[in-house]
């Protein structure tokens, strides 16, 4: 194997976890995930994508690289009032969902069919209070805040890809020395995958399960094939959402959220510089699987480190990785003239945090969106 395609698959590995393991921090925290729990999570979703990645490309001879789904984390870290149990039978929905859209092609033309300036708001509205939490932070933190988001812009001008990177490195830094946090006690003890008996809430599927299945697919999985083919690439399209959907399912029961195509760390292993040969370019996939089964392994340690920084320093963290998202978001959602005012609609309801009838904001801006669509295509009548 090329010492380009292993130098491509670290830094792909260590953006995808660096720049957004606070996040999933923060959505284990939220449906009230123990300490193994959390590590079984990360651990979990580490090894699904790890086997993913290499059954992918070694099967299809294409450099195919998966993600956890990072708007999917968001949508979790936003939820309230919902336990682990049910959390993970929310997954396993959304998984399965993944696997028949593969398998069934009119429930993939169904959610085709959604407006992608209604998703993209919903996305948008999910994103925006951990984005608005950066600059609350800035003000009642900020000592430790201000520098660390001075290291983001600095980094950013120079090789965005990094920024958020060096903003984790900038906060463990002023975590253990300016803010006095003790250093935490490293342990390597055996990693222990935790099985969580899934609870399948009606409430809960519908308000998490299905829009963590509609923002993996619209934003994290449509992207990801749309990256292969900008590449000269054929993306294997039922197979990869047989195998992420599966994954997540096998996965979700050890805690760990849906797992997906990559789209921005995929353009990492998909250049030239990788293998000067496209047919063998597969092979990074590979190196990709088994440097994210070294990360999830040394999970627990990283864990323990990054709960250890003060809450100010983990938020402000996963709100700088998701301002680019959020742009992207905002971007998609009122490009289309037609769907403008049912995309705002779907923004400001989910953006709002609602819940009604134990059902969370996400669902409820996804319906007021498609009512809107539907109202105003039946006045273009």
């Amino acid at each position: 194997m090329r010492p380009s395609m292993i130098s491509a698959a670290l830094v792909a590995a260590l953006v995808g976890y660096g720049s957004t393991i606070a996040l999933i921090l923060a959505a284990a925290q939220a449906v009230g995930a123990s300490p193994a729990q959390t590590a079984s999570w990360v651990a979990a979703i580490c090894f699904a994508k790890a086997i993913g990645s290499m059954l992918l490309s070694t099967w299809k001879k294409v450099p195919i690289v998966l993600a956890w789904s990072t708007p999917g984390a968001a949508l979790i870290a936003a939820s309230t009032g919902i336990n682990i149990n049910e959390a993970v039978g929310a997954f396993v929905l959304a998984g399965g969902l993944i696997a028949l859209t593969g398998a069934v092609p009119p429930i993939n033309r169904a959610v085709s069919s959604i407006p992608t300036g209604i998703a993209s708001g919903m996305l948008a509205g999910v994103l925006l209070p951990f984005c608005i939490a950066v600059a609350t932070y800035a003000v009642s933190d900020w000592r430790m805040v201000l520098p660390l988001i001075a290291v983001f812009m600095i980094v950013r001008l120079i090789s965005p890809l990094y920024a958020v990177l060096a903003a984790l490195a900038a906060g463990l830094v002023i975590a253990f020395t300016y803010a006095g946090v003790p250093a935490p006690a490293f342990r390597f003890e055996a990693l222990t995958l935790v099985f969580i008996m899934p609870e399948f809430n009606p409430a809960v599927l519908i308000g998490l399960g299905l829009p963590l299945y509609l923002v993996t697919m619209a934003s994290q999985n449509l992207p990801g094939f749309a990256v292969l083919r900008a590449h000269g690439y054929t993306p294997p399209v039922a197979a990869s959402l047989g195998v992420t959907g599966i994954g997540s399912m096998i996965a979700g029961v050890f805690g760990s959220h849906t797992f997906n195509m990559a789209a921005i760390t995929a353009a990492i292993c998909l250049g030239d510089d990788v293998h000067p040969d496209k047919a063998k370019r597969w092979q990074v996939g590979i190196a990709y699987g088994i440097i994210w089964m070294l990360l999830g392994f040394f999970g627990p340690v990283i864990i323990v480190t990054i709960i250890a920084m003060p809450k100010a320093i983990i938020a402000v963290v996963a709100g700088l990785a998701l301002i680019t998202p959020l742009i992207g978001a905002l971007a998609s959602a009122f490009d289309a003239p037609a769907t403008r005012f049912a995309a705002a609609a779907t923004f400001i309801v989910t953006a709002s945090g609602i819940a009604a009838f134990g059902v969370g904001a996400a669902f409820w801006g996804l319906l007021a969106g498609l009512l809107v669509h539907l109202m105003d295509g039946l006045k273009r009548r």
